[in-house]
């Protein structure tokens, strides 16, 4: 029987599920996971994970009416440049649940720059394990160029009608950018005097 305790979910015997429990990954940066926060093709509505509780708010409604290209999530117990976990688009064959962990390889990654600082999203597939449909994929190269200039045009504009938030798209980068900035933050997370809870 699953209940909550304390802002946790806990089942018979006491056993902790919390989103702080999940590791960043069992290979990084080859094989990490991804907690998924807003599902592909979803609402015009941005969520986020409270790192406190591990609930999924609504961090805002979109003033655009467009739709994220691909799950979008993180890796949990890293930082990026923002002081955010490092961020991920995830490719999959339908939309994922928010709240749900993915195994994940990179592929490349979309360096943009916001109001905030820097702002990377590392492009990921599931391992071949969890789903095999993108084993052909290894590289940016495998992608649909379509699908790379659709995910590029939507962090470009999905904040123009939000005031005071800008994006500036600084173009893609190939596998070994996307490993380093996982395996950064992973440092940068493991270095901070303060621990996020993510």
């Amino acid at each position: 029987m699953l209940f909550a305790y304390n802002g946790e979910f806990l089942w018979d015997g006491f056993e902790k599920m919390s989103l702080n429990l999940v590791p960043s990954g069992k290979d990084l940066p080859h094989d990490f996971n991804v907690i998924i926060e807003i599902p592909a093709n979803g609402d015009p509505v941005k969520y986020e994970v409270d790192k406190e509780s591990g609930a999924l708010f609504v961090d805002r409604f979109m003033g655009t009416s467009m739709q994220y290209p691909c799950n979008y999530g993180y890796i949990p117990h890293t930082l990026g440049d923002d002081g955010d976990p490092v961020d991920v688009l995830v490719i999959t064959p339908v939309p994922l649940l928010p709240g749900v962990v993915v195994r994940c390889r990179a592929l490349g990654m979309l360096n943009m720059t916001d109001e905030a600082g820097g702002d990377a999203k590392v492009l990921a597939v599931p391992i071949e394990k969890v789903c095999g449909l993108y084993a052909y994929q290894k590289s940016l190269s495998d992608v649909s160029p379509w699908r790379l200039d659709m995910i590029a045009h939507f962090f470009e504009h999905y904040k123009d009608l939000d005031k005071g938030k800008w994006v500036k798209i600084d173009g893609w980068v190939g596998i070994e950018d996307a490993h380093k900035e996982i395996t950064d933050g992973v440092v940068r997370y493991n270095e901070a005097e303060v621990k996020p809870a993510f």
